[in-house]
């Protein structure tokens, strides 16, 4: 799988894409990730790339020309087809269900914007994917990228160290939330692992963290359960 990420901060992505999961995945082969710097696009020697709203108005808006370009440029590096993805607040919601989506896309582009957002005739030129991380505003499009290659990149075969990781994670079973994880040691602070995970007896294991997984998602996410049904 082929990241393609397009930023005017490339620099906020090296450490976070080579450690951790993203670093084996890219060093494993699972994944590459080419940062693009929107400013190489701009066609003018103070590298702007943004410019005030017309209409008057607070902040600056992302111009055209330099994000089409970059666009554009980056699309004809690999003859696979990208899915364009534009980070902005009025996308889709991002969950676990789009990130299975996307993990089965050999290329994705993720578009970073900046300031208060994109000029509209960005939007209906790429006739890109909108996509937000949630109901709330953050400086640029940088942080949600991160979170959607991490989503996507932990699904891909062979990244994380078993098999039934990525199953077993919160939203990944049935639509529930995580059961409660124990590790040793066996008691801390008069708190003590549950017997059955002492046990050994893996049915019994299997059926208490099922009940517990939905136990635990009616107390905090009963929102998840309704929308199964």
């Amino acid at each position: 799988m082929r990241f393609d990420i397009l930023t005017i901060f490339p620099e906020m992505f090296r450490e976070v894409l080579g450690c951790s999961i993203l670093g084996i995945a890219q060093e494993k082969g699972a994944v590459s990730y080419h940062l693009h710097d929107i400013r190489e696009y701009t066609g003018d020697k103070h590298r702007r790339v943004d410019d005030r709203p017309y209409g008057g108005g607070p902040g600056m808006v992302m111009m055209p020309g330099p994000v089409v370009r970059a666009v554009e440029a980056v699309e004809a590096a690999d003859e696979t087809p990208s899915l364009q993805v534009l980070l902005t607040p009025q996308g889709r919601t991002f969950d676990q269900e789009m990130a299975a989506e996307l993990a089965q896309t050999r290329r994705i582009m993720l578009i970073c914007g900046r300031y208060e957002g994109f000029d509209e005739r960005i939007r209906l030129a790429l006739g890109a994917e909108e996509v937000s991380i949630g109901d709330y505003v953050l400086s640029g499009g940088e942080l949600p990228a991160m979170v959607i290659i991490d989503a996507v990149v932990r699904l891909q075969k062979d990244v994380l160290g078993h098999p039934d990781s990525a199953l077993q994670d919160s939203f990944g079973v049935e639509g529930c939330l995580d059961f409660p994880q124990y590790t040793r040691p066996p008691e801390f602070r008069g708190m003590r692992v549950p017997d059955v995970l002492l046990s050994g007896n893996h049915q019994k294991i299997a059926e208490w963290r099922a009940k517990q997984a939905k136990l635990r998602t009616i107390s905090r996410r009963s929102d998840m359960l309704e929308a199964s049904r």
